[in-house]
């Protein structure tokens, strides 16, 4: 007796989903300037590294003979690969079949890339393209009835988000738009610590054209509805590329700063860039007159390994700047504000933002560094329509209860209560002779506290210059440093020097924190 037969059977179901939804379905892929789902795995991971599971899960047919007659593959591709030789999970739909939306064993097959990624405790990978559920097209059999849409769910499953919730407290997860991206996939999309699209072929949306123009009335293609335009200023994705490969490398780059799970240290690696590089250009680049801007990023440049930093979100909530780094070859959170939005204001959408910033850095033991220039939160009633306050102290409340170790470097200002949002408990504060802190900037100060006499003077304006100056006249650079107020009073061109000598200080405190965190998602 031999298995023979079977195992043909094995392989020319193999053999089918190879093929995908077919040549014809494969070729509309790729004259829209997209990829087959294997093709963007193959695209990502390291070369001959990638080991599918679920080969021949799907639908098939046989005839009288009990012979093989057709086969439909599960509209989901999933495995485990490697990523500069770290073991990943990659998942995702098929768009060539069904459109990506899910079919009983597709969306098995998602759950489980969930799973697996927390069970062995490795990144998390999704390659987006599909729809949520379906209305069926004809009857079921038996009764008549439309077969409904795949749920997912049932008495003895457990809550679909079950497995979406458990990786992202435990393992990175970065997800790509590689297409039009709705429902479920959706969701999917924004349950990730790292966000992309690609620009003029990814949508992501709630609802598509058809059902908006059904429940709404408005016709709107997908790119108005969902387009990169929209959701990077949303919020919904950190960034974007021009193409898939691109969009692939931004994926590679991001999860080279973080560890492999919650139970790691995230990989250090070896730092060329001279640890006590001084820079002669940071002694000039904050303006003696407060009124004007300056580069945030050029800061950074001069301070972080190599120049380099991987931005999240650099749209959304534009005034504060966040993003991801090396500092003496450890990998660091970088959070910042740039004085060219709002003067560097905290607006809700960046409150909303240095929140889901600092954890994902707690979620994984990043230290945090912060270049300081807060003015407060922004006010007017913009602002207050978005509710700023209760996302600012949101914000807050989640800076104190991060466990990371803190360095905060007070560049110009720190006022009011979001100035709190640059500090963290315990943490290192050194200021520049350029800071300057209290409970308001002077110009609100004056315009509070001499109120009545400005009202009263001949020349209001020219009185209120003439308090301003006075009161600015007698403020000391050094009084901080006296005071013991900040940890530090340095010389701006010595930042990097003293930012690397407490990376070093840190170390046997990155090892206390080790383990698993309660992450709290917020898109």
């Amino acid at each position: 007796m031999s298995w023979k037969n079977e195992v043909q059977g094995i392989e020319a179901r193999r053999e089918a989903a190879r093929a995908h939804g077919g040549e014809e379905a494969v070729t509309r892929q790729h004259a829209a300037g997209r990829l087959t789902i294997r093709e963007r795995i193959e695209s990502l991971v390291d070369a001959g590294s990638f080991r599918e599971y679920g080969r021949i899960a799907g639908h098939s047919q046989k005839g009288p003979d009990g012979q093989l007659q057709s086969f439909t593959p599960a509209n989901y591709v999933l495995g485990i690969g490697k990523l500069e030789g770290r073991s990943v999970v990659v998942g995702g739909e098929d768009f060539t079949l069904r459109g990506g939306s899910p079919s009983p064993a597709g969306l098995r097959k998602s759950v489980y890339a969930e799973e697996l990624a927390h069970r062995y405790r490795i990144p998390l990978i999704r390659l987006l393209e599909g729809g949520g559920g379906s209305v069926p097209r004809g009857s079921s059999g038996g009764n008549g009835q439309p077969r409904p849409a795949p749920s997912g769910d049932s008495a003895s499953a457990p809550p679909r988000f079950m497995s979406i919730m458990q990786t992202l407290g435990t393992v990175p997860v970065a997800s790509a738009a590689l297409g039009a991206v709705a429902g479920l996939p959706a969701a999917r999309l924004v349950a990730s610590h790292f966000t992309t699209m690609v620009q003029g072929s990814s949508q992501v949306l709630v609802g598509g054209p058809a059902l908006v123009e059904r429940a709404l009335g408005r016709s709107l293609s997908k790119e108005e509805l969902g387009g990169t335009r929209i959701h990077l200023k949303s919020g919904v994705v950190d960034n974007a590329a021009p193409d898939e490969p691109a969009s692939f490398q931004l994926i590679r780059r991001f999860l080279s700063y973080l560890p492999a799970n919650v139970w790691e240290r995230a990989p250090v690696r070896a730092c060329n860039d001279p640890l006590d590089r001084s820079s002669e250009e940071l002694l000039e680049i904050i303006p003696r007159d407060r009124r004007k801007p300056y580069k945030m990023r050029r800061i950074l440049e001069q301070v972080l390994d190599d120049g380099q930093l991987l931005e999240l979100a650099p749209h959304y909530g534009s005034s504060q700047i966040t993003g991801l780094a090396h500092l003496a070859g450890q990998p660091v959170g970088v959070l910042a504000n740039d004085p060219y939005f709002y003067a560097g204001s905290m607006t809700a959408d960046g409150a909303e933002k240095v929140r889901r910033f600092v954890d994902t850095c707690d979620t994984f033991h990043l230290p945090i560094v912060s270049f300081v220039d807060e003015p407060g939160f922004m006010i007017g009633p913009d602002a207050e329509r978005s509710a700023t306050i209760r996302r600012g102290v949101a914000a807050l409340c989640a800076i104190m209860q991060s466990t990371v170790p803190w360095a905060s470097v007070i560049v110009r200002k720190v006022y009011g209560v979001a100035g709190g949002a640059h500090f963290g408990p315990g943490g290192l504060r050194l200021a520049w002779p350029s800071a300057e802190s209290g409970a308001l900037p002077v110009e609100g100060g004056v315009a509070v506290a001499y109120r009545r006499e400005l009202a009263e003077a001949e020349d209001p304006e020219a009185l209120r210059r003439e308090i301003e100056e006075r009161i600015l006249a007698h403020r000391s650079p050094y009084a901080a440093g006296e005071a013991f107020s900040v940890h530090d009073l340095i010389d701006p061109r010595h930042t990097r020097a003293a930012l690397c000598e407490w990376i070093e200080h840190i170390q046997p405190q990155l090892e206390l924190h080790l383990g698993p965190r309660s992450y709290t998602l917020r898109p």
